[in-house]
């Protein structure tokens, strides 16, 4: 379909406002981030509908999505917010890149990949601002405001660009002052008998990792939590033996991994995009240093081969 070049230049006001809106996917979220009220947000996506004569958003179930009209005001708009970013940008590096991503990940994977790639990148690109967004769920259908997913196990999305990042490993964890209090299991029916930490079953959203329900059924809760860093600290109190990802529970000396001949459930990092972002420079930059910041953490996701320290 071939779209007419509107009468009159859109505002560029107008522009920006739609660019909140596609990166919240919301109209009160992008009306706080740029200090208006809801009611003007919707007063500037009508102006700039009118002004292009046609649709720009289009309503979902979780939130506004961009029209194919809508994607190509985005793309003029991320031009106009680059320019004035530049404007307080050092002029020796013309093509510095700036803007905001935003990203959702899995708390494991956003602390310790996609912090420190993208606090690298930042040091070469200090207009970047990124935000991430903590969540363990599978890939949205529809991901209005996210530049990037990261999930596990294989995205089902539709309209939407994938790729595996690589892999990781979950075991089986127990402090050294819990095994000294209640003995070191030497068995898979000897661990069923202590208590388990790791999500709360009910609102798991992600079958990959529903492993301990299907290796171990029979191990009862203690501490149940949907944050991955509360499993660690729960492993590390001496809550029970927590189900944890290697990468995670190998950085604390007093985790020792149990039966890891037995439990070595390793599952894929993959990557949901919107066909179109990978265009934005800003964008690919992230999606790069993911990527990068993934290889280059492997051995580590994999985690140690023994429990021996």
């Amino acid at each position: 379909m071939t779209l007419s070049t509107p009468a009159q230049p859109p505002n560029p006001d107008d522009l920006l406002v739609l660019l909140a809106v596609a990166r919240t996917g919301r109209f009160t979220t992008a009306a706080e981030s740029l200090g208006l009220n809801h009611t003007t947000v919707s007063r500037r996506i009508t102006a700039l509908e009118k002004t292009l004569a046609g649709r720009v958003l289009s309503r979902t179930v979780g939130g506004w999505e961009l029209t194919d009209l809508g994607a190509r005001a985005v793309q003029a708009a991320e031009n106009v917010e680059s320019a004035v970013a530049m404007l307080g940008g050092p002029t020796e590096k013309p093509n510095q890149l700036s803007g905001v991503v935003r990203i959702s990940a899995t708390d494991g994977f956003s602390a310790y990949i996609a912090a420190p790639a993208i606090a690298a990148l930042q040091r070469d690109h200090p207009l970047l601002s990124v935000e991430i967004v903590t969540v363990t769920r599978r890939a949205l259908q529809h991901r209005s405001g996210l530049d990037i997913e990261v999930v596990v196990g294989e995205p089902q999305a539709h309209r939407a660009e994938a790729f595996r990042l690589g892999y990781y490993m979950l075991g089986m964890y127990a402090s050294r002052n819990y095994l000294t209090e209640h003995g070191t299991p030497a068995t898979v029916e000897e661990l069923t008998t202590h208590p388990l930490v790791y999500f709360v079953d009910s609102m798991l959203l992600v079958d990959d990792l529903d492993a301990p329900r299907r290796l171990v059924p029979s191990m009862r809760d203690s501490i149940s939590s949907t944050n991955v860093f509360v499993h660690v600290e729960a492993t590390r109190a001496g809550a029970g033996i927590g189900f944890l990802p290697c990468f995670m529970a190998d950085r604390h000396a007093d985790l020792v991994r149990l039966l890891p001949d037995d439990f070595k459930e390793q599952l894929p990092y993959w990557m949901v995009l919107r066909p179109d972002s990978l265009r934005q420079p800003a964008v690919a930059a992230v999606v790069d240093a993911l990527r990068r910041q993934t290889v280059a953490f492997k051995q580590s996701l994999i985690g140690r081969s023994s429990p021996a320290r």
